[in-house]
């Protein structure tokens, strides 16, 4: 195939500016790997960058395609690529978009061999989500057995992932949700669920040891006050006022997540042991992109969406 299906960006702007073209197949260049797409994830990052919220880059000054995480089957290898070969299995972070199409050209070291146990759609939902909750916890946050962590947002994409794998880690978890989404939280793992709407979240949280900041704004500038003296606030939506970590003892983490094999495939034996689960709250077919925008931007999303592609 010379062309393909794919979800493109013309300018800025919402989920009226996607557009369902026939675009060229890429191709796997070195170090990477062209993987017909079964499935892709969405993200908030998305529709935040084709916003224009992160700044007015040259990264969508020509058409873009959005999407980081996908799950799907290797169809061609790049030079130097060793680790996969055609037909494989695998699931992986595309880095910088491309991922809301029939194929996509991805680095083969962002990809691993998709979790035997996943369906593709349930494997697309992983990589961004579960890496970023992993490297908030441990390699940014330092999180330890026997330790508290208060996670923000924990219904969503990542804070779903980071309740479970806090809890499987051996951590106390208090977990900020709406009390619709209680019992949710619950049964990924939360020792205590706090009502956001209800409940200053800091009347009920005190001296924990790291924070998981997934919104930002006041929440943040709010939670250097629950932890004790050396805690760690992590956030992946940037520190917005560093000098607060000076002033409360702490550290602040503005963090980035780095997708890699390793990091994938460690997920991949967590999920097939069932000792973490996915949650995909609701599939949209490729075509179908804005509506799945619309839904993730209401901001009140369990778990993920993803779009289901067929090539």
């Amino acid at each position: 195939m010379s062309t393909m299906k794919a979800i493109r960006i013309h300018q800025y702007g919402g989920p009226e500016q996607l557009r369902y073209e026939d675009v060229p197949v890429p191709e796997a260049a070195d170090g990477h790997v062209l993987v017909r797409v079964h499935a892709a994830s969405v993200n908030p990052v998305d529709h935040k960058m084709a916003s224009g919220a992160y700044g007015k880059s040259s990264t969508l000054a020509s058409p873009w395609t959005p999407g980081a995480d996908f799950s799907g089957v290797v169809e061609a290898i790049g030079p130097g690529v060793t680790s996969v070969k055609r037909g494989d299995a695998v699931y992986g972070d595309s880095r910088g978009g491309g991922a809301y199409a029939q194929f996509v050209a991805a680095r083969a070291d962002t990809i691993a061999p998709k979790p035997k146990k996943l369906s593709h759609v349930e494997a697309a939902s992983v990589p961004v989500a579960a890496q970023t909750a992993w490297q908030a916890l441990f390699d940014h946050g330092h999180l330890q057995g026997g330790q508290t962590a208060l996670i923000h947002a924990a219904a969503g994409g990542v804070g779903s992932f980071a309740v479970q794998l806090a809890h499987w880690k051996g951590a106390k978890v208090l977990a900020t949700a709406s009390a619709g989404n209680a019992d949710y939280v619950r049964s990924l793992g939360a020792d205590q669920v706090i009502d956001y709407r209800a409940t200053p979240f800091e009347s009920a949280a005190k001296d924990v040891d790291m924070v998981l900041d997934l919104i930002g704004s006041e929440t943040q500038a709010r939670s250097f006050g629950v932890l004790k003296a050396g805690g760690y606030l992590v956030s992946a939506v940037g520190v917005r006022s560093p000098e607060e970590a000076g002033k409360h003892d702490v550290h602040a983490v503005a963090m980035t997540m780095l997708p890699s094999t390793e990091g994938l495939t460690r997920l991949a034996e967590l999920l097939d042991a069932a000792t973490i689960r996915v949650v995909v709250t609701k599939t949209y077919p490729l075509a179908q992109a804005r509506d799945a925008w619309a839904q993730s931007m209401s901001g009140h999303t369990r778990g993920k969406i993803v779009l289901e592609v067929s090539a």
